[in-house]
């Protein structure tokens, strides 16, 4: 059964910086496509950026974003990552992991379309 655990949520001043921590579990294979999203009360959910499984992020960063975040992953820990620097109060947010395991769309594409089969419970991030 594919799991996908986030930490490293938290409260921070603005023009702080917070990383994000995906563990992921259950998966074979070795095709990915994976993305952070995020969701603030009132508002639809939100693409922050994604990666496949090269680890290409072409066409994964919104402009909201770029410039600030960086998506990261350890493969050999199965974990990736969401470095968060430069936060602003807009940015305050439920922070979820999502994942899709196999070949397919692009990942832009997927991320794009917002087409994940698996999705973490969620991190909480206050700026």
């Amino acid at each position: 059964q594919v799991q996908l655990v986030e930490s490293g949520g938290g409260s921070v001043q603005a023009g702080g910086s917070l990383r994000l921590s995906c563990a992921a579990s259950g998966y074979t294979g070795s095709s990915y496509c994976m993305a952070w999203f995020r969701q603030a009360p009132g508002k639809e959910r939100e693409g922050v950026v994604c990666i496949d499984t090269d680890g290409s992020t072409r066409g994964c960063y919104p402009d909201s974003v770029k410039g600030r975040f960086t998506i990261s992953q350890d493969n050999a820990n199965n974990t990736l990552y969401l470095q968060m620097n430069s936060l602003k109060p807009e940015d305050t947010a439920m922070y979820y992991c999502a994942a899709h395991f196999g070949s397919g769309l692009y990942c832009s594409d997927r991320f794009q379309r917002n087409d994940f089969g698996y999705w973490g419970q969620g991190t909480q991030v206050t700026v």
